[in-house]
């Protein structure tokens, strides 16, 4: 076992273990050097910005639901009237200067998360290890974009923002320490700051602090081609996969939570389990398997040419505010009118 899967396997129980508890004192050094990190950008100050800004993220390492939360706040705002754009790390890509998410652009160019906002949100996507910068250069490419989605930056001081949105999954806040002992990127505060959201991408609130719940579906499968085409996802097709095992194959932070799923639609399925941002280089399962099913995560690192007699399927997860965030958001974002231009 890895020293990553070994550390997970401690980092997600309710309580700390001996190894957590023996790792506290490197998560004291962390939050040591945090807390400076943050001294220095509150006494230089956040960047000034000319639209309002939104932070998706979370306080835990890995994923807990912040792309789909992205693609979904995009549609909302853009039905409520506003004209949004994404500025994103671009996690994995090679380099760091601003690029705007194009046709052209690959995971290696600009992450695999950013590709899939882009393709589902509709919405212009900048990539930049500077975060500011990509604002810049969002709204410079952009300038009928009257509010940025800040895909992850709640650990960015230097960037402005109006709202942020924290999402957990049903995960929580792991054992509750810091790294390395635990999963949090920064101390849980025992209540929620000021302008700020709580999301769970779970089917009830995993920690203390009080929020509204996602609705997560599957919508359906299309086969990989037809998905590049933009072809919609069916239920249909979905239901025909019944007939047959096929393999599950999952590049995220919660992989069993996308073969629960598919299991709980009636398919037969064999797990595959692979890291998160997995870059599908060769492709992970046998030439000779007969039908693959995979997340839009994954689809938008695999080559068709390289899949021979292999049938590949796209399944769709969509993802629903519920009543109470939805007032809520509306609540928030009507603050941030005024700073519209």
């Amino acid at each position: 076992m890895g020293v990553a899967a070994l550390l997970q396997r401690h980092w997600w129980r309710a309580r700390p273990s001996a190894l957590a508890r023996a790792l506290q004192p490197l998560s004291w050094l962390y939050l040591g050097v945090a807390r400076l990190h943050r001294a220095w950008w509150r006494w230089r100050g956040a960047t000034a910005l000319p639209v309002p800004v939104v932070v998706v993220g979370n306080l835990i390492v890995g994923g807990a639901g912040k792309t789909p939360t992205v693609v979904a706040l995009v549609h909302w705002l853009r039905a409520r009237g506003w004209t949004p754009g994404v500025i994103s790390r671009g996690y994995g890509r090679h380099g760091g200067a601003p690029r705007e998410v194009d046709a052209a652009a690959t995971a290696h160019d600009v992450g695999d998360e950013p590709l899939l906002i882009a393709r589902r949100g509709g919405a212009p996507v900048v990539v930049a290890r500077d975060r500011v910068a990509a604002v810049w250069h969002l709204l410079q490419a952009h300038p009928r974009v009257d509010v940025v989605v800040a895909d992850d930056g709640l650990q960015h001081p230097q960037l402005q923002r109006d709202l942020a949105i924290v999402v957990f999954d049903e995960r929580g806040a792991g054992n509750g320490l810091p790294l390395p002992a635990g999963p949090l990127r920064e101390p849980l505060p025992a209540t929620v700051p000021p302008h700020t959201l709580v999301l769970y991408n779970a089917t009830a609130p995993t920690t203390r602090w009080p929020g509204a719940l996602a609705q997560r579906t599957l919508a359906g499968a299309v086969e990989l081609d037809a998905w590049r085409r933009g072809e919609p996802a069916t239920g249909a097709a979905l239901a025909a996969l019944r007939d047959a095992p096929i393999v599950a194959a999952a590049g995220i932070a919660a992989p069993e939570r996308f073969f629960a799923m598919l299991e709980a639609q009636g398919l037969t399925i064999e797990r595959l389990a692979l890291p998160d941002h997995h870059g599908y280089a060769t492709l992970p399962w046998p030439p000779d398997t007969p039908r693959v099913i995979v997340t839009e995560k994954d689809a938008v690192k695999i080559d068709a040419q390289r899949l021979g007699a292999t049938r590949l399927w796209v399944a769709r997860l969509d993802f629903a505010f519920d009543a109470a965030f939805d007032a809520a958001l509306g609540a928030a974002v009507q603050r941030l009118d005024g700073r519209r231009r």
